[in-house]
């Protein structure tokens, strides 16, 4: 049994659930996200309670045929899509060097970090970046986009130990190591 497959999903008021067949649409003021989900899963949604329910058939789990984590998993991304479309998602990066900085040119972000020429990102659609010299904020509403393009933004210029610069995410703390010492 799935602990966390079992939890209705309380939708909000603002938030407009389309579920056709394997796939389901969830719409909202952050914009519209859909999922297409195994047909071993069971997803049904009741309008007048607004929640969505999300099953498995015990005699699969039983039976091992299917895998019963594709219901816990299944549950967690729809309620990260309702949460997506309702809130939104932010991750926050810091571009620590003297003279580094991170700037958005059009549809990309441009990232000078020491190395002989900008680099280029292109950002994403349905993601919003803002970068102000040493901060660079992403924005949307897909959870996994939001992270991946915060950690391919990191991936380019890792913090380093010893001096600590790099492009960190605003709450990590890069732990510092003493370098050579001179002289006695």
């Amino acid at each position: 049994m799935s602990r966390i497959g079992k939890k209705a999903i309380s939708v909000p008021g603002n938030v407009k659930v389309n579920l056709s067949g394997n796939s389901i649409s969830v719409e909202g003021p952050k914009g519209t996200l859909s999922y297409d989900f195994r047909s071993e899963v069971d997803v049904s949604y009741d309008d007048s309670a607004k929640s969505i329910s999300v099953s498995m058939d015990e005699a699969l789990i039983a039976k091992k045929r299917s895998n019963g984590a594709y219901w816990g998993t299944t549950r967690s991304l729809i309620n990260n899509m309702i949460e997506g479309v309702a809130k939104g998602y932010e991750k926050k990066l810091q571009v620590v060097g003297v003279g580094w900085t991170a700037t958005v040119n059009g549809t990309n972000l441009a990232l000078k970090v020491g190395y002989a020429n900008t680099i280029l990102m292109p950002i994403p659609t349905g993601l919003t970046v803002t970068a102000e010299k040493q901060m660079i904020v992403i924005n949307g509403a897909d959870k996994q986009m939001v992270g991946h393009f915060a950690a391919s933004t990191r991936a380019k210029r890792k913090p380093e130990p010893y001096n600590g610069k790099g492009i960190k995410y605003l709450e990590e703390v890069i732990q510092r190591k003493q370098g050579k010492a001179f002289g006695k």
